[in-house]
């Protein structure tokens, strides 16, 4: 290890000598700048990203390679911790910015984003789409069986259970009704999921489109991809015709939460625990039959969250076709924010199956949205700017973060 801030290593000189052309940034510097600094959020975009198929995941859902790294730079651009700088993804808002917002540290990005409509729902009994292990108001569950029922996806990208670990969510891509079902409810840890678009592997063919159910940084990492088209490998990030952002202020480590802080220290077994929920600040835990094993303040558990999480500003999921939660809602419904024409026709297809009503606090999705973005303030290094490039050179990056306990870590290479 060294103190530099960026080390004296350059893989083709050390290889034969040669100057590497201008501009390359390796695998191996996006792993001192985001994986080894522990800021990675396990989003998977840069598996997605490579043109090479070289980046894999490994067994503590990190990015390694797999083989060679050519430094074409796409892994470092497309990660939220990296080199992209995820608020510039943000659809237009609903309200315009102050001027002065840089100077004053006023809200750079206030109200609830593009909002075309935003409602309080949840299925209604006897529904076809209601699914009994659905969370809240089991909407995203019946947007995705209306799609794939009415042909306009042919799968959606969802997690679900680990069939060997208990309560691991793993991403799936699902491909029917009963798939879909089987993946209604939440997991609070990060899955890796846009390193799972290689639809060819669930029999996908190239004309196939699919809707995605992710954080805010995966839709963050879809819509940056999409906007920059180009070949990327085995990752179909052009199939994503739908995305469902799943309203977030911070994911957690699997291991740490349901193994150590869960399992360990309170005595569940994971096998009896029918729900985990995080709702009005709390984290609930229940049991198969419904009784509460666990009702603590989400705080006792920050010790499992994922650290890059603080770094982020998007709780509302912004830049999706439709932002999903609790917040806002009564007990039983969810929030939905419908931001697209996309997201529009997706809500539409499942409306009359739906009891929808007004938000019923509105004030609390600013409210939880304004704390995310201050404590965002606190962790985030470089300036914020939603009116800022797309991407964050790797140079000015490792300037911003150097010296603080987010720079970069350089292991021996």
């Amino acid at each position: 290890m060294t103190d530099l801030a960026i080390p004296p290593f350059r893989l083709r000189e050390s290889m034969n000598g040669i100057a590497e052309a201008p501009g390359k940034v390796w695998f191996f510097e996006l792993a001192a700048a985001v994986i080894d600094a522990d800021r990675c959020v396990r989003c998977g975009a840069c598996v997605a990203a490579c043109p090479t198929d070289s980046i894999g995941v490994n067994a503590d859902d990190l990015p390694h390679l797999v083989k060679m790294c050519t430094g074409c730079s796409l892994c470092w651009d497309f990660c939220p911790r990296g080199g992209l700088r995820y608020e510039a993804t943000w659809s237009p808002g609903e309200q315009e910015p102050p001027a002065d917002w840089r100077i004053t540290g006023a809200d750079p990005a206030p109200g609830l984003g593009a909002v075309l409509e935003r409602r309080a729902a949840r299925v209604r009994d006897g529904s076809k789409y209601r699914a009994p292990a659905a969370q809240d108001g089991g909407v995203v569950t019946a947007i995705l069986l209306a799609a794939l029922e009415a042909g306009a996806i042919d799968g959606a990208l969802v997690a679900r259970e680990d069939p060997t670990t208990p309560w691991r969510g793993v991403p799936h891509v699902a491909t029917t009704r009963a798939e879909i079902v089987e993946a209604g409810g939440s997991f609070y840890n990060q899955t890796m999921a846009l390193a799972a678009l290689d639809l060819a592997r669930v029999g996908l063919g190239p004309d196939s489109r699919i809707a995605i159910v992710g954080t805010p940084c995966e839709i963050q990492g879809i819509r940056a991809l999409q906007e920059r088209s180009w070949h990327r490998g085995s990752s179909r990030v052009d199939a994503v015709a739908l995305s469902i952002a799943l309203l977030c202020t911070k994911s957690f480590d699997y291991r740490k939460l349901m193994v150590e802080a869960l399992r360990d220290e309170r005595g569940l077994d994971l096998a009896e625990v029918g729900k985990v929920d995080v709702i009005h600040g709390r984290m609930i835990v229940e049991d198969r039959s419904g009784a509460v094993l666990v009702d603590e303040p989400v705080k006792a558990f920050h010790g499992a969250a994922l650290k890059g999480c603080d770094e982020c500003a998007d709780f509302l999921g912004r830049g999706a076709d439709l932002s999903v939660g609790s917040v806002g809602s009564a007990a039983g419904y969810s929030s939905v924010l419908v931001r697209t024409d996309a997201g529009l026709e997706a809500f539409g297809r499942v409306r009359a199956e739906l009891e929808l009503a007004e938000l019923d606090r509105p004030e609390a999705l600013e409210k939880l949205d304004h704390l995310d973005k201050r404590i965002a303030g606190s962790s985030l290094r470089r300036p914020f700017d939603p009116d800022g490039p797309l991407f964050v050179d790797f140079e000015e990056h490792v300037t911003f973060y150097a010296g603080t306990d987010r720079a970069p870590v350089w292991r021996g290479r």
